[in-house]
Formats: C-alpha cells, structure tokens, sequence
C-alpha cells in the first residue's frame, strides 16, 4: 500500500479523538509558507494561547477489541492499515520542513496487544526525537493495560500523555466496551500524576469522554469531570459528541450528534476551572440535565436572583464571576481599576463586559442599567432564552459546516 494511501486511512481513522480540533479545511497552497491538508492536519492550542498545527493520526486502525461505537472496532468491514516507525518519521519530518505542523498527535489501534502497541509508538517517538532529532510537541495516547515500564519509556519521549476514559460510568464502558476495564486507565492517570516533571510528560495529561452514547445524566457527567480534575490534576477533560458509525442494538439511534449537549458540557466545564462553580452550583438530584436554552451562569442567576443586582464597584471578584456577562479577564480589570477609581457605564464596555447580558443582574453606581422596573425574573429569562435561541440556532448551523 502506498504511503499516500495509508495516510488517508490512518488520518481519517482519527478524527473522532476529540484531544485535538479538525481544521475542517481542505484549502491547498501552490505557493509561500503552510498548508492546510486535509490527511492529518489539526489545531491545538498551547498553555499561552497559541495555535499549533498537528499531524493527528493513528499508528493503525487495527484492532483487537470491539468497542461498539468504535469505527475501528474488529468486527467492521473497513479498509485497514499500519505505519511502520519509519514511515511515521518520514511523513512527520516532512510535513514539518514543509511548515504545515509543529508537532504530531499519535494514537492507535490495539494490535496483538496493548504492550505490542506501546512498542511500536515507542519505537516511532524515540526514532523521531533521537535519530531525526525532532524537538516539536509531541502528544501521544498511552494504551491501557500496557506495563508500567512501557509507560515510563513512553512518557519520557512526550510533551503530553492522556487515555481516554471513553464513557462516563463503569455501567457504560462495559455495556459497549466489554474489553476495556477503568482501572487501567485510572492506573495510567495515578502514574503520571506521580512521576510529573520536567522530563515526564511536561505539558500534563487529558482524557476523553464520549457524550450520549450511553444513558448518563449531565449531573453525572460533570461529576467525573470534577473527580478527575482533582484526583489526578488532568489538564483537560474532552468531550466528544457520539457520532453514530455504528448500527447495533445497544447504541442510541440518533440522526445527528448531540452537539448542542456537548458545547453546553464544554462551558460548565469552563466554569468549574475558571469561574470557582462547584457541580453542585449547576445541577443536582431534582435537575440532573442542563437547560439547554439558557447559559449556565445565567440559569444560576435567575434561580437565585434574590442575590441580584450586584454593585459593580464594591462586590468581590468572586461575586463578579457569577454575573452573566462578565468574564474572568474583564472581572480582573474592574477590581484592579476600581482602586484608581469609580466605574461607570461607559467603563464597563471598555472593560470587556457584555453589557447586554450583565445588565439585567449589576448596579452601577448605584443605578440599575436598565428599567429598574425590568428587574424581574420572567422578564429577564424571557430575553436572554430569546438571546439564546438566536445563538444556538447559528452555532448549530456552523457546526453542521463541519
């Protein structure tokens, strides 16, 4: 088989591993600097905010289990194939001297078995940082169930290391992946947690979970989130809307993704490691699923609107980040600028504030915004539902863009 062609088996292969964002672009360059190719080519973003292009793809989509969501899985009937070592550092060197990556995601398939796998990302990664010398990020998948030597080597030779979790709940992984067992994957987490470093996986470890495969409420969902998070100091948990490739009996029949779902679960999550949210702020027994028509900072403010309005110039920074509208970065620059002087309206917008959203629930000086006879809380909900009919029904055009 041609490399060419394994490269379009092996990059498509990939596209459902969540870890990384699909350019969703197919626009070549017949001359300058870059590419954006459609086999492989993706973009994360570093700790400081950067974009970096990645080669995504898997080693092979081989595979010894049959995970019924899985496109890979042994029992479908899809063209297979394997990258020797060699071609993987000939493909990655390549790209990068063209300027299309900076760097290589590499996952895989489980052939003959998860320490047989390992090896062979091992053997390709150490190819790439000693005999071709290639510095870039490198983030890897580690395979479950693979030795603890294995993963030791393999951490050692990677920027990031994660193993996904794939569904939320013990329930979950073995009614559709009845090969996988959560402990190997929790061990994986607990080693790399330990042995972090410098020289160990510097840039931390991920995981990922697949959204609406199984029957788990978001309540759930968000709390092994939030168990992850603190358990073992995971730098991103990713979501991944279940994309139905599969037809069986024990898979959900949905004609698209839940892509509304997921976003809403990628914002609580922000909230839980930015905004100082606790699940139990979110969601709890009696209302185990977001509201799906409004935002998570504003249904928590409507459900406790007596704590509302907020006076911009004396509330606490973590009183400004329960205000709809006001982010962290525009939090920060209220409490820094309110030690120079008073804020005001026409400050606020400076500021980064959303005022069409902060202010049904902040005084400023005093002074409501709006009407104060607005101040209501079916009013309120009224506008910012209508707000985010509008924005959902547009993001959810976008995305079926892609």
């Amino acid at each position: 088989m041609e490399l060419q062609e394994k490269l379009k088996i092996l990059a498509d292969s990939a596209k459902y591993d969540a870890s990384c964002s699909s350019s969703g672009s197919k626009r070549a360059s017949n001359s300058g600097l870059g590419n954006t190719a459609v086999s492989g080519i993706c973009h994360s973003f570093a700790s400081d905010g950067r974009c970096i292009s990645l080669l995504k793809i898997l080693l092979t989509n081989c595979c010894i289990f049959d995970c019924k969501y899985c496109l890979n899985r042994k029992s479908n009937d899809v063209k297979r194939a394997i990258f020797t070592p060699e071609e993987i550092c000939t493909i990655t060197i390549n790209f990068y001297r063209r300027n299309y990556i900076e760097g290589l995601f590499l996952s895989s398939g489980i052939i003959k078995s998860p320490d047989y796998t390992m090896e062979l990302m091992i053997k390709t990664i150490s190819l790439l940082r000693h005999k071709y010398h290639f510095n870039g990020y490198i983030h890897a998948k580690a395979i479950p169930g693979a030795s603890q030597k294995l993963l030791k080597e393999l951490g050692s030779l990677v920027d990031r290391l994660s193993a996904n979790i794939e569904l939320p709940t013990e329930n979950g992984l073995k009614l559709l992946a009845p090969n996988k067992e959560s402990r190997n994957v929790s061990q994986i987490m607990d080693y790399v947690k330990s042995n972090q470093s410098k020289k160990y996986v510097p840039a931390g470890q991920s995981t990922q979970m697949i959204i609406g495969a199984t029957k788990e409420t978001d309540l759930q969902i968000m709390n092994k989130s939030s168990d992850l998070y603190e358990k073992y100091r995971l730098k991103r948990v990713f979501y991944s809307a279940y994309v139905p490739v599969n037809t069986d009996t024990l898979l959900p029949s949905l004609k698209h993704p839940p892509l509304v779902r997921e976003n809403r679960i990628y914002q609580a999550d922000w909230l839980l490691r930015y905004y100082n949210f606790k699940v139990t702020d979110l969601l709890d027994e009696t209302n185990p699923n977001f509201n799906i028509l409004l935002d998570h900072k504003a249904d928590w403010a409507l459900r406790h609107i007596e704590e509302f309005p907020k006076e911009i110039n004396t509330c606490s920074y973590y009183d400004l980040l329960k205000i709809p509208g006001i982010g962290v970065k525009s939090a920060k620059r209220i409490i820094t600028s309110r030690k120079k002087f008073t804020i005001h309206l026409e400050d606020l917008k400076r500021m980064g504030v959303v005022l069409k959203r902060a202010k049904y629930f902040i005084l400023c000086n005093g002074k409501y915004i709006t009407n104060k006879d607005y101040f209501n809380k079916n009013f309120i909900e009224k506008n910012i539902v209508l707000e985010e009919k509008n924005l959902l029904q547009s993001n959810t055009d976008q995305l079926r863009l892609f």
